[in-house]
């Protein structure tokens, strides 16, 4: 597909960043939209910025537009989803091919903490940015799902075809929502959308949220980390780079008219081979050159015991995970060894 303007949301984050990143230095135009909320250390939002050359006392404004010193094709605005007024407006201003939505309020636990968060960017966020599909006809819309549909799924590995009606934590509950609410307009009003079910995402430039940081952190400063379900957990950990690319090779994939099925899909995108937790903290203790003091938990709630994508689909696409445990975790802490230094 020849997309020249593509839209991404939460382009500070974790994920938004890296692929942000991928497309300019393919030569495509991005704008990127971040609220920079505080879920977690907003310094880290600001620094991924910085590594695409966005000045923070720019980036910082609300709603107005911030350029990039190393990318002439890249405008960041600070804005949430949720802005009835500015979002529309930045579609009708910028003319979007596509839209990537990576935008949203994280986290399993937080749910149980502060559900209005995930009602405010996942559900109400994602309506306006549906309907800004709408009205400005973009020809394809990206959207981040997640494993958590899946909930307590006891087949394994968790097909596209399983049903997921039975989440067990709000922040899932939102997803599945975005996937049915996404399913609507598609049949609706013919827009092109694809969801993408991530599986356990790490990497250098990581969320501080999720255990690599919180392990890496806590063994280089003699803390214990907290192992949950006394460490019977596997998790399908994806490298970044893998997800960029199978992001990039779906936008270039949007659904196809088949008789009268909407332009829908929803792919798993993983690794598709689970690692468990204890090899994943070996290898950080392996690459760290300490060994960490373990607090064994039981399972907290919303959680559960094991992800494993089946990506058959995506892999059909052309889609390849090559980046092995090892190898990623080598390279997220030769990251963190640096950006922990200052």
């Amino acid at each position: 597909m020849n997309y020249k303007k593509i839209l991404v949301t939460g382009a500070a984050g974790f994920i938004g960043f890296h692929l942000s990143k991928k497309l300019l230095d393919q030569g495509i135009d991005v704008v990127g939209i971040d609220n920079i909320n505080d879920y977690y250390d907003i310094n880290l939002k600001y620094a991924r910025l910085e590594e695409l050359e966005v000045r923070r006392a720019e980036a910082e404004n609300w709603n107005q537009e911030a350029g990039s010193d190393r990318y002439p094709t890249f405008k960041f605005v600070r804005m949430n989803l949720e802005d009835r007024k500015g979002l529309p407006e930045l579609f009708e201003q910028e003319k979007f091919d596509a839209v990537i939505n990576l935008a949203a309020q994280a986290g399993v636990r937080y749910s149980l903490e502060n559900p209005m968060a995930y009602v405010d960017s996942n559900l109400v966020g994602f309506v306006n940015i549906l309907e800004a599909c709408r009205h400005h006809k973009i020809g394809h819309l990206l959207y981040a799902s997640s494993s958590s549909v899946y909930g307590e799924n006891g087949k394994v590995p968790f097909s596209e075809d399983d049903r997921v009606d039975y989440p067990v934590s709000l922040y899932a509950a939102t997803k599945k929502s975005n996937e049915l609410m996404a399913h609507t307009y598609s049949h609706l009003y013919q827009i092109p959308t694809s969801g993408l079910r991530f599986f356990t995402v790490y990497g250098p430039w990581g969320r501080p949220d999720m255990a690599p940081i919180l392990f890496a952190s806590a063994i280089k400063e003699g803390r214990s980390i907290n192992v949950f379900n006394n460490g019977e957990m596997s998790r399908d950990f994806t490298y970044i780079d893998d997800i960029v690319n199978g992001i990039i090779i779906t936008l270039n994939n949007p659904p196809k008219q088949e008789q009268e099925r909407p332009l829908y899909q929803v792919f798993n995108i993983g690794n598709g081979s689970p690692v468990s937790l204890m090899e994943f903290i070996g290898t950080m203790e392996q690459h760290l050159g300490k060994i960490a003091d373990k607090n064994m938990l039981p399972m907290q709630p919303g959680d559960v015991p094991r992800t494993w994508a089946d990506k058959k689909h995506l892999t059909a696409l052309g889609y390849q995970s090559t980046t092995p445990i090892q190898e990623g975790v080598k390279r997220f802490v030769e990251w963190y060894n640096t950006y922990s230094h200052g």
